[in-house]
Parts: C-alpha cells; structure tokens; sequence
C-alpha cells in the first residue's frame, strides 16, 4: 500500500507492525511516514524536545535487512514510539526540561527503552516534560511549551506532555509516559486518549528514579510508574505486554502475571459491582467534567454491571501526597543548585527547595499513606472496580499550574489533580479512558480504578468500554485542518 503520513497516522501500532512483518511496507517507509507527520505538526505543538529523525532511520534500515535476511521479526518492528524525557536513553539526549541537564546523555538505556528496542520499536524522539517532572502541565526553562492538539491555545496536560501530544496529533501510535502523581493519566484525558499506570512493581524503573549520583533524577521512586499512551486500548496493551516483568535492578518489581493482549479484547464484563464517585466527597469538579463522566458511567450499566454511588472514604490527601515527594526527592543535590541555577530553574520548583520541611510533616505523610491504604482495601473488599473523572477539569490556559477556581470554589493550584495522585500513594491499577467532549469541544477522561493487583479487570473494563463508546476514529481539528492544507 501507498504509505504517507496521513493513512500512517491512523493506523494502530498492531496494523503497522504487522505491515512490516508482512512486506506491505517497509520500516523506513513507515519511518519516514512518522516524520513527515512530526514535520507537520510539530511547529503547533512542540511535542518532540529532542526529535531523533536520523537515529530513527537508522533502526528502520536495520529492521529492513533483517526482514531481507529471513530473520523472524520482534513484534514491535518498524512501530514508531516517542520516550518521554525523564525517561533515561543512552543515545539520546535526557535534558529532563532542566538546564543543568541540557546535555546530559545517560550511561543506560532505561529498562522499558532497551525492551522497546529489543522489540524492535522505533524511536523518533524524546518528549516534552516539565523540569524533572514536577508539574502537571508541560512547560519548562529549555524548550517550548508543548501544546494541545485539540486547541493550541490549552495545555496537553503533564507531565508526560509531549507524548499526549505526539500521540493525539498521530506522530507516534503510542508513547511511553510516566506516571509519579497521575502523570500517564493527566495527559491521557488532556489528550484524549488511553493511558494505563499498571500496579506498582509491573513495569521496572531503572535507572530513573534510582540513580543516586544525578539529582532530580532520582526522585519519586516510591510513587513512580512507567506507561503507555495509546489511541486504543489494544495499542496500550501491546506496549504492556513487552515492558511489564520483573527486573533484578528495580527491588520494587513483582512477576508479570497478566495477559495484557487476551485482557484487552473487548469480550464483555462479567457482572462486576462498582463504585461510582463524581468528586471523591471533597473535589470541586467542572459541571462539564461531571456531566460528560456521569452520562460515560452509563455505560457500565448497560454491560449489566451493578454501579453504585460510593466514595472513598478517605480525607483529601494533597497535602500529604508532597511530603511523600519531599521524602523521595535528593533535597540535598537540588538545594546545591540553587546559588548557581535558580534564575534559570521552574519557579515553583526554586520555591519548593527553598521551603524547610520539619521532620514530622515527612513522616506524618508516610503515615497518611498507611491510612490511606487501609481505606482503600476495605473499600476495594465491596467493589471491583472505582470509576471517576481523571481531572477535575478540561484542558485549561497555558502557562499555569491549575486553575485558581472551580465550580465556584477558590481551590489549590494542583487541586485538579486530585483523582490521580491516591492511587499513585496506593500503588494500585489504574487507567484513564476518553469519556466525550465538554460542549467546547475538549476531551475529558474516566478513570477506571482497579483492587491492588488486579490489572487484568481495568484493562478488561477499559477495553470493554471502549468498545460500547468508540473513540478512536477521532481527530483534533486542527490536525484536520493541518492535514487538508498539506494534501
């Protein structure tokens, strides 16, 4: 078939690969399709921070002989990916939105890159993140700010921000993200589109978030997670079932027990009971957010699944949730910095080192964390699954951290994120799926939370609601328009 960079664009990372496997293309063929795609959009949207166009063809090229020579074929061959840029590549440049780290190459390929690449995934480039990931939207101190597909004018989300936009705009099928306070699932809903944060210890961090000697770079471990970002929910998947499995080098891993494609195919739900909460009994939440997340709830009630209003039953964790950060972050290398490299840092960063955490505000979070956990698996012992909007919020300005007021209510700037980050302090499954769009037009996100452990049943719901409320086939206008102009 004739590949250019609009049928390529919505094509799956399954189709794709196995177009290559199967010689209707060629991997440079869908290379090259990938960049004249990023060669589009990336003017609008500044997903790719560090594009990598002549290392992608290179891999291509590769993938190529080995096709010539009879060589049996990984199943990502050929399938183009973006690597968000907290996430280490040792032939890339991981700047990690810092300028102190505008040149820095890593030593190592991180577990889930080098597992990419032995799968035989492309990689066109780095993507854009807040400085060292401390942010929920997409702006830092080196690159331009990443915008959102679905108006230009808004934030993509963060802080996996360039791969929500890559992904949205069609640039890549999927992209890793990572996910620290909801960072897989913010952008996800932004975007429009599926993220998965797996449980706890499925997919390796290694070396992000345990390398010592770099500081930034060695914070969240005890919230971070590492996932795709995907069009569809079988595309998520197949991302899972190549970088999910233990790693002898991340002491938090645990076995991969979980069939990611089998679960991902949309079979039906059996009869699950579920709890619904629209703003967990204390968020402020968008009465569009509500409504577009209210009527997708529906349904679950159609798939024959008993679905009852519930909410958690925990106090409103943010404040705690950052002095689990604190307790993660190298205070002592950052603070280092500050003489130096203040101008030229974040400056909700700069204020955050500045700040003195007293010894019980560190330890009262890990405690909090306890309670919450508790709270959590007696409520998950009555429900299968917990579903909520991702963000209390559409898509909002660039250039802010979080609105100042929401349904009426003066709130916290990182208070829209309040659905997210529990479950990154519980480790439990989660994933954000395209609910609808607000009247304005703009992508709202469900969240499907699933019982410590239990993937399986998330990525069957997603899945299965994915097939009662299609998605997929839908573009941002703007790439339409950019798409039209270019034919």
């Amino acid at each position: 078939m004739s590949l250019d960079h609009t049928n390529y664009a919505r094509m799956t990372a399954s189709e794709i690969a196995a177009g290559v496997r199967d010689g209707s293309f060629t991997a440079l063929e869908v290379t090259d399709a990938a960049i004249a795609r990023m060669e589009l959009t990336e003017p609008h949207l500044h997903a790719f921070c560090t594009p990598a166009p002549e290392l992608a063809r290179k891999t291509a090229k590769s993938i190529d002989a080995g096709r010539a020579s009879g060589e049996t074929l990984p199943p990502l061959a050929g399938v183009p990916v973006g690597v968000k840029d907290l996430i280490a590549t040792k032939d890339l440049v991981t700047a990690m939105g810092s300028t102190i780290y505008r040149d820095f190459v890593p030593e190592d390929d991180d577990i889930v890159v080098d597992r990419l690449k032995q799968a035989g995934a492309v990689i066109l480039g780095k993507t854009n993140v807040p400085e060292f990931g401390y942010s929920g939207v997409g702006h830092n101190p080196v690159f331009e700010t990443s915008r959102n597909p679905w108006n230009t004018d808004l934030t993509p989300g963060g802080s996996s921000a360039g791969s929500g936009a890559s992904v949205a705009a069609g640039v890549t099928p999927f992209a890793l993200g990572s996910d620290g306070g909801g960072s897989v699932r913010i952008p996800s809903a932004h975007c429009g589109l599926v993220g998965i944060k797996a449980s706890m210890g499925r997919v390796p961090l290694w070396p992000g978030c345990r390398d010592e000697r770099f500081p930034g770079v060695s914070s969240w471990e005890s919230l971070e997670h590492i996932g795709p970002m995907a069009r569809n929910v079988s595309d998520a998947a197949l991302m899972l079932s190549v970088i999910a499995g233990p790693d002898m080098r991340d002491r938090h891993t645990i076995p991969n027990d979980v069939a990611w494609l089998e679960e991902a195919k949309s079979g039906g739900l059996p009869k699950l009971r579920i709890a619904y909460s629209e703003d967990f009994g204390y968020l402020a939440v968008d009465p569009e957010v509500r409504r577009v997340v209210r009527e997708a709830v529906t349904a679950f009630e159609e798939m024959g699944c008993e679905v009852v209003a519930a909410d958690p039953g925990w106090e409103d964790p943010g404040a705690v949730f950052w002095g689990l950060v604190m307790a993660d972050s190298d205070l002592a290398g950052m603070r280092a910095w500050l003489p130096e490299h203040a101008a030229d840092m974040s400056p909700h960063l700069v204020k955050m080192l500045q700040g003195r955490f007293p010894d019980e505000y560190l330890t009262n979070a890990g405690m909090a964390r306890k309670k919450l956990c508790n709270i959590a698996a007696r409520f998950f012992g009555t429900f299968d699954l917990l579903l909520s909007p991702t963000l209390t919020v559409p898509p909002f300005a660039l250039h802010m951290q979080g609105p100042e007021k929401t349904e009426g209510r003066i709130v916290d700037p990182a208070a829209w994120l309040g659905f997210c980050f529990p479950f990154n302090m519980t480790g439990q499954p989660a994933a954000s799926v395209p609910a609808g769009l607000t009247k304005d037009g703009l992508p709202v996100g469900l969240q499907i939370v699933g019982r410590h452990l239990d993937d399986a049943t998330v990525l069957r719901a997603a899945a299965s609601f994915e097939a009662a409320r299609p998605w997929s086939d839908r573009t941002p206008p703007l790439i339409v328009e950019l798409e039209g102009a270019a034919a």
